[in-house]
């Protein structure tokens, strides 16, 4: 195993659309990143499609290597370990990140390691706020998740509540196709919203009326639909995309607050790509402060996949590597993630 103290980590995520490398340095923090994003790739489609991903994938990652050698001045034989995205995702565009890792460490004799995406979203903020410690709140929003999750401590993570159907990304997605939008609608809506005045329309805070930590988003998007059947003018949209905005963010902040009194936990963070909106960071800004309790989200640059959180998880299971096989898995539930190897137990 490589000296945890001073160790250079390679990491590579592909799990969806964006592929990326990056270098994590034990003692030093995080290198460089090289990304690319498939969002003009798969615009045409309104979504992603698996193959062309896939294919992609094994197109983008050798240049972006490249680029990485040139951004860090680190080749190859500076690299102690490589780490990949393992799961969850689409298992093509998983294959092509962890073939890459393979072939990398077997012809360097080099140790892998393979990474929970989801871990990798909810130690992000530790990249831009190094000072976070365990415990603390998460609250993971992104395309494909909702979830609140208490983290005791690295690998032991405790489910507290997550989407009974769609996740607040995907209903963001979805009501940006109803008002008209472009790919990728969870930005292009929240655009919109910025232009509009949120109280005109009446939409659900759905969960909100029992005192539950799951979440439920797919009766939201009907409820614009209803609302959108309603109006006529193109001009009315922008109050829409508000009022639904509003209520995915009232809906969240309030989870977080019970979250938070349920563990009795002061410190929340939260991760994922909608993690990057700016209503929902000054409401859980907000909240916390009325709470007593800190509030940590990373960068706009870390809250969509990016292979800077799969190269800092990496480093923290260097005790976790092995040396042959790079399995993947497009489903992986958080809950069955443990401590790595040999740490205490507390």
């Amino acid at each position: 195993m490589a000296d945890a103290r001073n160790a250079l980590v390679l990491g590579i995520e592909s799990s969806c659309d964006e592929t990326a490398v990056a270098l994590y340095h034990t003692t030093d923090g995080l290198l460089g990143e090289a990304l690319h994003s498939q969002i003009d790739l798969h615009a045409a489609y309104g979504g992603v499609v698996p193959e062309l991903a896939s294919r992609d994938h094994v197109r983008r990652l050798p240049g972006l290597l490249a680029e990485l050698s040139h951004k860090t001045g680190r080749t190859l034989a500076d690299v102690d370990a490589v780490a990949y995205t393992a799961g969850p995702g689409l298992v093509g565009a998983l294959l092509a990140g962890a073939s890459l890792a393979a072939g990398l460490a077997q012809g360097a004799d080099l140790p892998l390691i393979p990474v929970h995406h989801m871990e990798g979203h909810l130690l992000a903020p530790v990249l831009s706020e190094p000072e976070l410690d365990f415990p603390f709140v998460a609250l993971l929003v992104s395309g494909g998740h909702t979830m609140l999750v208490a983290c005791h401590a690295l690998g032991r993570y405790e489910l507290l509540g997550q989407s009974l159907d769609d996740a607040a990304g995907e209903a963001f997605d979805k009501t940006a196709q109803l008002l008209g939008l472009d790919y990728p609608g969870g930005p292009a809506l929240a655009h919109l919203a910025a232009q509009g005045t949120p109280g005109r329309f009446t939409l659900p805070r759905p969960l909100t009326r029992q005192r539950g930590l799951d979440f439920s988003f797919s009766g939201l998007k009907t409820a614009v639909a209803n609302q959108l059947a309603k109006v006529s003018d193109v001009q009315d949209h922008p109050d829409l995309a508000a009022d639904f905005e509003l209520a995915v963010v009232e809906t969240l902040s309030t989870k977080c607050r019970w979250a938070l009194e349920a563990t009795g936990m002061s410190r929340l963070l939260i991760a994922g790509g909608v993690a990057a909106n700016t209503r929902l960071r000054a409401a859980l800004q907000t909240l916390c402060e009325a709470q007593g309790a800190h509030f940590f989200v990373p960068s706009a640059a870390l809250c969509t996949d990016n292979a800077s959180m799969i190269a800092h998880v990496g480093a923290l299971r260097l005790a976790d590597a092995q040396r042959s096989g790079a399995p993947v898995r497009a489903r992986w539930p958080l809950s069955e993630l443990s401590a790595p190897r040999g740490a205490a137990h507390a």
